[in-house]
């Protein structure tokens, strides 16, 4: 979507070298014209303290400077990750979706069927890619935290004016620092750990997910203040809002991060969404994830969004990797792209478990086989689709390749489906205002309305629901584990290595650290069992 910050994200380039706090992900982002410019010189216009937050954000959606391949963030060379799989939402859902029944995946690139199979190793390139992302995101955050400190402002003679936006920027700088530190937990476990009051080049030491799950909540309660009021920010861009509900994201997965158990305070803060003045989005389920969903009432639920759009963000991920990934050619028309990439598909206990619940799509006609014996055949596997590049009205987005779809990170529906959970399963909140927001999503999709003896399995329920509803936008694996059917309660097909479906080993609950950065950090440590 063409969207004010979004468009001056990508036009924007940093014209000063930094070198970032994680020697592991040491980058630096190079004078891009003939002359040196220094942070001062670059900070000497006002534009620019708005300018490099719009990197930031740019950073979930973008991999570089010049389009979908080339002047990649991450460097370039011989050991350099490779910049398409590095794009941050396309490393986050594989990670999330690929290990699970919602998704399986037919190309053969280096590791991924590793993914596929749970059988990844510390040598993962898709482990290694998101890693290196989630710390440069972290490092962004952390230079213009100490580039806009009072003492700088100070030195600058930035007037009373500008100020006053500054500190709604850093309260936003410290969201998505906060937002790279919860998906670096989540996913790996233990971290590198640093802020802005670390040294530039400091190796940063390892911390506990118990550490950093605790310093991510201090730093939400410590910005609440400073962050804009609940929808009165520019679309894509983070609100008070944003925070509660990572605050509520944490707190409800406390038990599996840290070991103890804080529903009462995540229905606190999942009832703060709920009251926010966000809502379910009276419109049809397929249109929140249409090519519109910034003005077709979507932007109504959405909390917070990455934001794409076909002329300024074009990127070999986000949701142009999400929506031609699951097409092939013959049905890319219908959603509005020039050709599909024959990608991911679903297994078949996914099928099986959503039965015929409307709000899950498949490709139109399709009738193959929906068992798969062979992980590399297209062909084989329920084809599902989500997201789309056509508009409400029909037409395609901007660009037939890079669509203009935006992917919701954050929405009410699923700040609904946290209250149920925390009623059926936790036994926090009132069972009946649970039930009527678990039938809320419901009438909106035109599904049948659930009854209390619907939700006597709880734990079942809850998660059924919840891949009805939120099916590929990225919540799967972590459910899995949360509700307890990841390891061995649950099997799908190819779970393990094996067709039939087998029990992991527990240590697959986390990714190993990527060995390239314990071999340039002396002070990270692998996971156990890696």
């Amino acid at each position: 979507m063409n969207n004010n910050i979004q468009t001056i994200t990508t036009k924007v380039v940093v014209l000063f070298s930094i070198v970032f706090l994680f020697n592991s992900c040491s980058l630096d982002l190079a004078p891009k014209d003939d002359d040196s410019f220094s942070s001062e010189q670059f900070y000497s216009n006002p534009a620019s303290y708005r300018q490099y937050l719009a990197k930031i954000y740019a950073g979930l959606a973008v991999t570089g400077q010049t389009g979908p391949a080339g002047e990649s963030d991450l460097g370039s060379g011989a050991g350099a990750v490779d910049e398409g799989f590095s794009q941050y939402l396309r490393g986050y859902w594989q990670l999330q979706e690929l290990p699970t029944d919602e998704a399986i995946i037919a190309w053969g690139d280096p590791t991924i069927k590793d993914l596929n199979l749970n059988t990844w190793n510390p040598d993962n390139v898709f482990c290694e890619a998101f890693f290196a992302r989630i710390f440069f995101q972290i490092g962004l955050c952390n230079e213009y935290l100490r580039e806009t400190t009072d003492a700088k402002l100070d030195s600058r003679g930035v007037d009373a004016t500008l100020r006053a936006e500054i500190k709604h920027y850093r309260a936003e700088a410290r969201f998505l620092r906060a937002l790279s530190y919860y998906h670096g937990i989540d996913i790996f476990g233990k971290v590198p750990f640093g802020t802005e009051v670390d040294a530039l080049g400091t190796p940063p030491p390892m911390q506990s997910r118990t550490f950093v799950f605790n310093y991510i909540l201090d730093e939400l309660n410590a910005i609440d203040a400073d962050l804009f009021a609940p929808r009165t920010n520019e679309y894509g861009r983070a609100d008070k809002v944003a925070a509660w509900m990572l605050k509520a994201k944490l707190l409800m997965n406390a038990q599996v991060y840290t070991g103890v158990d804080r529903s009462d305070e995540a229905l606190v803060a999942v009832n703060a969404v709920i009251s926010s003045g966000y809502s379910i989005a009276q419109i049809p389920y397929a249109n929140l994830f249409k090519a519109d969903n910034n003005s077709n009432g979507a932007q109504d639920e959405v909390i917070f969004p990455i934001t794409f759009d076909g002329q300024y963000t074009k990127t070999w991920g986000g949701t142009t990797f999400l929506i031609h990934g699951s097409s092939n050619n013959a049905f890319a028309p219908s959603l509005g792209i020039t050709n599909g990439w024959q990608g991911f598909r679903t297994r078949k206990e996914f099928t099986e478990t959503i039965g015929t619940d409307s709000r899950v799509m498949f490709v139109a006609g399709n009738t193959d086989p929906v068992s798969i014996t062979n992980y590399t055949d297209y062909t084989q596997g329920k084809k599902l689709i989500k997201f789309s590049n056509k508009k409400t009205d029909g037409t395609n987005g901007q660009s037939q390749d890079f669509p203009d779809t935006d992917f919701p990170l954050f929405r009410m529906g699923d700040a609904y489906l946290m209250y149920a959970e925390l009623a059926f399963v936790n036994g926090k909140g009132n069972t009946t205002t649970a039930l009527s927001y678990v039938n809320a999503l419901r009438s909106r999709g035109g599904v049948t309305p659930a009854t209390m003896a619907d939700v006597a399995d709880g734990a079942d329920f809850i998660l059924k629901e919840r891949a009805k509803e939120l099916y590929w936008e990225g919540h799967r694996r972590q459910d899995l584990i949360r509700l307890g059917k990841y390891l061995s309660a649950y099997n799908w097909e190819w779970k393990g290595g094996n067709q039939a479906g087998n029990p992991i080993a527990s240590y697959l609950l986390i990714y190993p650290i990527p060995n390239k950065e314990l071999n340039s950090n002396a002070l990270l440590s692998q996971n156990p069992g890696y």
